[in-house]
Parts: C-alpha cells; structure tokens; sequence
C-alpha cells in the first residue's frame, strides 16, 4: 500500500500550491497555537482554500477549546482537527460528537510505554499521529526537527491507520517507510529552508523518496 506523506506547518501560498502539485496527500495549517507557524484562523481559512475538495486539510490546534474549535469550523471547515496538546481520549470523543468531524491525535513517544497511553484513542480518533517528544525547555509541542527510536513502533501493537512525525527529511523519509511500514508520514521542518518557508525541491525529494520506498 502506498505510503501518504501529510505536509504540516504550511504558512505561505506558494508552499499550499508546491504540496498540492507535489501530491501531497494532507495538508496541515497551525491555528492559533504557540509555534513559529501559527496561523490565525482567517489565515488558516484562506491559505486552506485552493485545497478545498482537492486533499484533505488538516487544522492543528492545542488544547483548543469549543469556542476556538467553533471559529475553525466556520472560517476553515478543515477536513480533520489534529489535537496536538493534552487532550483525553474523552476530549477528542466530545470533539468529533459535537463539531461532526474527523480527528487526528498527535502522542509524543520517546519510551515503549509511551505506546500503551496511544492504544487509549484507538477506535476514538480517525488516526494517531506518533511524534518525538519535544524539548523540555520549550512549550511549543511540534516542529523540533527531532526523531524518537523507531523500533519501538516495530514492537508494538498499532492501529490500522496511523502517521509517523519527527525528523523526517528527504534523506531519511524512504528508510523511515521501509522499517516502521507506516502508512502516513508526516513532514514539516524537514522540506524547509527556515521556520514555517516551505523548500519545493526539499517537498519534491521526499515526495519521490516516498515514492520509490
């Protein structure tokens, strides 16, 4: 089965139009959280449009509350909410009840028993999203250019759908396939020249680094 690479973190219109003629297959906007690509709402909304119908856009929010998640759906209407904070597997059940929408959520790994705290959203969020554990001398939870040891995931039980994040580049994108058989990978500072600008020949090379895994 074909390995999907979602492109996260995306700021400019030009990165939206490189990801979509690249083949991207998610395209992930940060709204209104802390990090160096946060977007506002509005900004989310217009930058998400051309993809609209095209590829599924993704809305990545931290501990976002009712009021903000609200402000998302109207202005974006994205196709998924990443809940990339400290969010329950009752908070995501509550959030794909009440804004009828699919989910993704993000678990930081950097232990094997880290493993066991994901199994509690499997069957709650459409996918799991497992990413390196951030610094901890920092507050913003993505985007580090950091990788965990991917042979915990080779020894642990996994869900049907789920996404691989962290350090992922065009140099180590077709490796990280090939031993995790993850069935989405998820880039973001890796096919950058610099925070939230968006490199087309770095998002070309791991598009046909997926390709030719």
């Amino acid at each position: 089965m074909k390995t999907k690479v979602k492109i996260c973190g995306l700021t400019r219109a030009q990165d939206v139009e490189a990801a979509i003629r690249c083949g991207a297959d998610y395209l992930g906007f940060i709204v209104e959280a802390k990090s160096a690509r946060r977007l506002s709402t509005a900004q989310a909304a217009q930058l998400a449009m051309p993809a609209k119908g095209i590829i599924p856009r993704v809305a990545v929010t931290v501990n976002a509350d009712d009021a903000l998640l609200t402000r998302i759906m109207t202005e974006m209407t994205p196709d998924y909410i990443q809940c990339h904070g400290d969010e329950t597997p009752t908070r995501v059940a509550e959030i794909v009840k009440r804004f009828k929408v699919k989910t993704i959520k993000a678990l930081a790994v950097a232990a094997p028993n880290d493993m066991i705290t994901a199994e509690h959203y499997s069957g709650v969020a459409d996918f799991v999203l497992y990413d390196a554990k951030p610094p901890k001398n920092t507050n913003v939870r993505g985007g580090h250019g950091l990788s965990f040891d991917w042979n915990i995931l080779t020894s642990a039980p996994l869900p049907k759908v789920w996404a691989l994040a962290g350090g992922l580049t065009p140099d180590n994108a077709k490796q990280a396939a090939a031993m995790t058989n993850a069935p989405i990978l998820d880039v973001s500072s890796g096919v950058e020249s610099a925070a939230g600008i968006k490199d087309v020949l770095k998002i070309q090379a791991f598009m046909e680094a997926v390709e030719n895994g």
